[in-house]
């Protein structure tokens, strides 16, 4: 038997200026492709691009004709460039989809997939959205301006900012309350404006005349600064006690000083009180013991 010789295949290399060559028709056949493109959509290009820009130059013009005519208006700031923006964003949305079909792009599947998205959005993000609902419902009701002072929720604080999420409360201790929209409407709101009400009350004994002690109490509260301008104090009788003769005053006093114009009026009522000898009775109980026999 003769040995049988195994032969192996070998792949013929190429020779340095065959693939020198085959690189010189790759980057032929990439600049053909690149030129056969200007060639045919040259002109489409360049209308593209400018209508691009000079659409998205039309939709400056617009945002800040728009915020102007707010703003002249008197509407609020937050409402004005809300309106504003929605409107430059929709111009260079209709311009961009203008520049995409000069370029034979169709815009219908991005379209649809946008509305896809958008809608697992809105599914994934309805307490976001509800609390920007609510914000541009309050901002364009208006119930309550910056600087007004609200209660609502159990919470009372100065209206310091509206924004489209949520409304920023600011209290006389300088603490920044955070309010979600969603939680504001539909709620019943406590606006006072600028002021809030501080109820006050005193007792005096049965000896002294209450009618004089009301005029004396109402004369030494008026003039005082923590007193709102707009509305007067009111004091009167609040009732009949079993040691003393209530008295009840109520005042319009800035909310952002509530509780320092509280302890200035308990100091003045308390002076006026002592400078005219007039008595504050504590609470007192008679006891009789009685004889069984």
């Amino acid at each position: 038997m003769q040995p049988t010789s195994t032969t192996q295949s070998q792949t013929p290399s190429l020779a340095p200026s065959e693939l020198l060559q085959d690189e010189i028709d790759q980057v032929n056949k990439v600049y053909e492709i690149i030129i056969e493109f200007f060639t045919n959509y040259s002109f489409q290009l360049i209308g593209a691009i400018i209508i691009f820009f000079v659409g998205y130059y039309i939709a400056g013009k617009v945002s800040r004709f728009v915020l102007k005519l707010c703003e002249g208006q008197r509407l609020d700031v937050t409402l004005s460039r809300f309106l504003a923006n929605t409107a430059k964003m929709l111009l260079v949305a209709m311009v961009l989809v203008v520049a995409l079909g000069k370029l034979g792009i169709s815009v219908t599947p991005f379209i649809a997939a946008i509305g896809a998205v958008s809608l697992g959005a809105g599914l994934a993000l309805q307490g976001l959205l509800a609390n920007y609902a609510a914000g541009f419902n309050i901002i364009l009701i208006r119930p309550f301006v910056v600087g007004d002072t609200i209660t609502v929720q159990g919470v009372t604080g100065i209206v310091k900012e509206v924004l489209l999420a949520y409304t920023i409360l600011v209290d006389e201790d300088e603490v920044e309350i955070t309010i979600p929209n969603k939680h504001i409407v539909g709620e019943v709101i406590h606006n006072s404006k600028h002021d809030s009400l501080l109820e006050l009350s005193v007792g005096i004994a049965y000896q002294h005349n209450p009618i004089e002690v009301v005029k004396l109490i109402e004369s030494a509260i008026s003039p005082l600064s923590i007193c709102s301008q707009a509305r007067q104090p009111q004091v009167g009788i609040a009732s009949f006690g079993d040691s003393s003769i209530n008295l009840e005053i109520r005042l319009w006093t800035p909310t952002i000083s509530l509780y320092a114009a509280k302890f200035e009026a308990y100091e003045v009522i308390y002076q006026t009180l002592e400078k005219h000898n007039i008595r504050i009775p504590f609470p007192q109980r008679e006891v009789k013991l009685v004889n069984s026999q």
